[in-house]
């Protein structure tokens, strides 16, 4: 059963950096496609970076810039560096893994940023 465990956030200054991980329970965690999302207060869920079994990234162009998405495959760890952060950042964010066909969704990680 594939289980996805977000951590990293937390409440942070305008301006400041967090770093936010998604360890995932795959076998072949190579294989799959990970993206970040993003539920802010009273809004729908958005589309925040993806990287694909292969490498490749894609950003919302409202973070491109700041944050960065990256994975470790020996660690089964898919991770998103979120810099020169603001207020309207402010979200609970969710990993999603798309793995043989199905997808896969974590409980989420809570980020605020609030001077």
């Amino acid at each position: 059963q594939v289980q996805l465990a977000e951590s990293g956030g937390g409440l942070v200054q305008p301006g400041g950096s967090l770093r936010l991980s998604c360890a995932a329970s795959i076998t072949r965690f190579s294989s799959a496609d990970m993206t970040w999302y993003r539920q802010p207060p009273g809004k729908e869920r958005e589309l925040v970076a993806g990287i694909s079994s292969g490498g490749s990234t894609k950003y919302a162009e409202s973070v491109k810039g700041r944050f960065t998405i990256s994975r470790d495959n020996a660690k089964n760890t898919v991770y998103l560096q979120l810099n020169s952060l603001k207020p309207e950042d402010t979200a609970v964010y969710y990993c999603k893994a798309y793995y043989r066909s199905k997808y896969y969704w974590g409980q989420g990680t809570q980020v605020t940023v609030s001077s």
